[in-house]
Parts: structure tokens; C-alpha cells; sequence
């Protein structure tokens, strides 16, 4: 789900970007710190993907059927 919002955030990004700045004062299409600020989130959703994914894989299914 990351990886196909993470497509469709980006294409919409781009394509959106010239016409928002169009509109909007002092804001470029492509600014850099918004571009780096989507990155860390990236980067922080990817993670805990990752963690919840560890965590998942190393319990009992028996145990967590159980509702123990």
C-alpha cells in the first residue's frame, strides 16, 4: 500500500505542482524542503511497516489465535 501511494502521491505531485504555483505566491513547483519532508515520511512509514512486519513474523500463531 506504501509503494502504490507513494506512485500516485508522486505522479500527482508533479503534475499538480506547476499549476499550484500558478496560483499560489512564493511557491515552486518542485520545493525542495516539502520534496525532503515527503522523504522522512517515507522513510518513517517504511520502518514501521518493517517493525510491525518483524514483530508479527516472530509470535506463536497459536498464541495469537488464542488471544492470549
Amino acid at each position: 500500500m506504501l509503494t502504490v501511494g507513494l506512485t500516485i502521491g508522486a505522479r500527482l505531485a508533479l503534475w499538480a505542482g506547476p499549476a499550484a504555483s500558478s496560483m499560489l505566491f512564493g511557491l515552486k513547483p518542485l520545493d525542495p524542503p516539502t520534496m525532503a519532508l515527503s522523504a522522512l515520511l517515507l522513510a518513517i512509514a517504511a520502518a514501521s511497516q518493517v517493525l510491525a512486519g518483524v514483530r508479527g513474523i516472530r509470535q506463536d500463531p497459536m498464541s495469537a489465535l488464542r488471544g492470549d
